[in-house]
């Protein structure tokens, strides 16, 4: 029988409270300075967030935590008790986690106390247990039954990463048709010795540009070029001569092509000092024929000395043409060369 009252009982008591919060379905907001301070005293309540130097703000019904804690768990923790807290509209999660810290060492556990025998009266108490009572309501019983809306929770945004460099842009510069291109020779050319279409090598003298102080190709770039015509200083034939072009330089691995001008230096050839001693070795002949011989002497002598100077002058070449290395060419460019960086 008195189990059916106690059951009584409470239906009545929950009845009554339904009605009450039929009537009053919606709790009045706090104001910022009790909803500040029952989410303090909700956070300092909870063990989990023990020691966590947590700083609360309220204004008409939007949170915002501060500080930092010791761990992205600790930081969630704090924002569900927040949450929980009835009037918190908004909740500002701006809590950061700390770096961690080494912890001790732990030290050696205590063994346990051993358990104390229970009492006559636990074992009396533990027989008939105390009746069933009711908590008391709460101020009002909307918030019983009434559940407000969840919280907005905006937690601290990451920080957006950096924007990508911007795209460099490339510009092209052109040496002009008739630039000039010194040339310093790695190696010995020899008109006795070389051979058309044959190469030849060095290194750029000064800088090629743009004519506005941009250099295109710096000095000490690797040049080649070719030998165009040679002429031998040979028997009768006249002068020597050597012609060259420039046909590609080399740049940090790539190889640009040249058209330049055509270089030519000519050596020096026989020509008339050749007749004059050709004829100066006929007139001693006939001197020293005339002396000798008489008339007849002298006829005979002039035409020995002519051969003799003749003979002379054959087995005599004429200036070949050396350049030998570290000379230094100049040539025109005969077509614009670019470059684009």
């Amino acid at each position: 029988m008195h189990t059916t009252l106690r059951r009584t009982a409470l239906i009545f008591a929950a009845a009554a409270l339904f009605a009450s919060g039929c009537k009053n379905p919606v709790a009045p907001q706090p104001s910022d300075s009790d909803l500040t301070a029952a989410v303090q005293s909700k956070l300092a309540a909870d063990p989990g967030l023990a020691g966590q130097p947590i700083q609360v703000t309220a204004a008409s019904g939007v949170v915002t935590l501060n500080g930092a804690v010791d761990s992205i768990a600790v930081r969630s923790l704090a924002a569900d008790d927040a949450t929980q807290i009835n009037g918190v509209k908004v909740l500002n999660n701006n809590l950061t986690v700390a770096a961690p810290v080494a912890a001790p060492a732990p030290s050696p556990a205590a063994a346990p106390a051993p358990a104390a025998k229970p009492s006559a009266a636990a074992k009396s108490s533990s027989a008939h247990p105390a009746p069933l009572t009711l908590p008391p309501p709460p101020k009002s019983a909307s918030s019983y039954y009434q559940q407000a809306p969840a919280p907005i929770v905006h937690n601290a945004a990451t920080p957006a990463p950096p924007p990508p460099p911007p795209t460099p842009v490339l510009k092209t510069y052109t040496a002009p048709a008739g630039a000039s291109v010194s040339v310093r020779l790695t190696e010995t050319l020899n008109s006795g010795t070389a051979q058309p279409g044959s190469a030849f090598h060095g290194t750029l003298a000064n800088d090629i540009t743009d004519g506005n102080g941009n250099v295109l190709y710096p000095v000490g770039s690797a040049v080649t070029g070719q030998v165009t015509s040679v002429q031998d200083a040979a028997h009768f034939k006249g002068s020597s001569l050597l012609s060259l072009t420039l046909t590609s330089l080399t740049f940090q691995g790539s190889r640009v092509p040249l058209t330049t001008d055509v270089f030519s230096q000519q050596g020096q050839g026989r020509g008339k000092n050749t007749a004059e001693k050709v004829g100066g070795g006929a007139a001693v002949g006939a001197i020293l024929g005339g002396i000798f011989g008489g008339g007849k002497g002298a006829g005979i002598g002039a035409a020995a000395g002519g051969a003799l100077g003749a003979g002379s002058q054959a087995v005599t070449k004429g200036q070949e043409v050396n350049l030998p290395s570290e000379t230094t060419l100049r040539f025109r460019l005969a077509s614009p060369v670019s470059v684009t960086r």
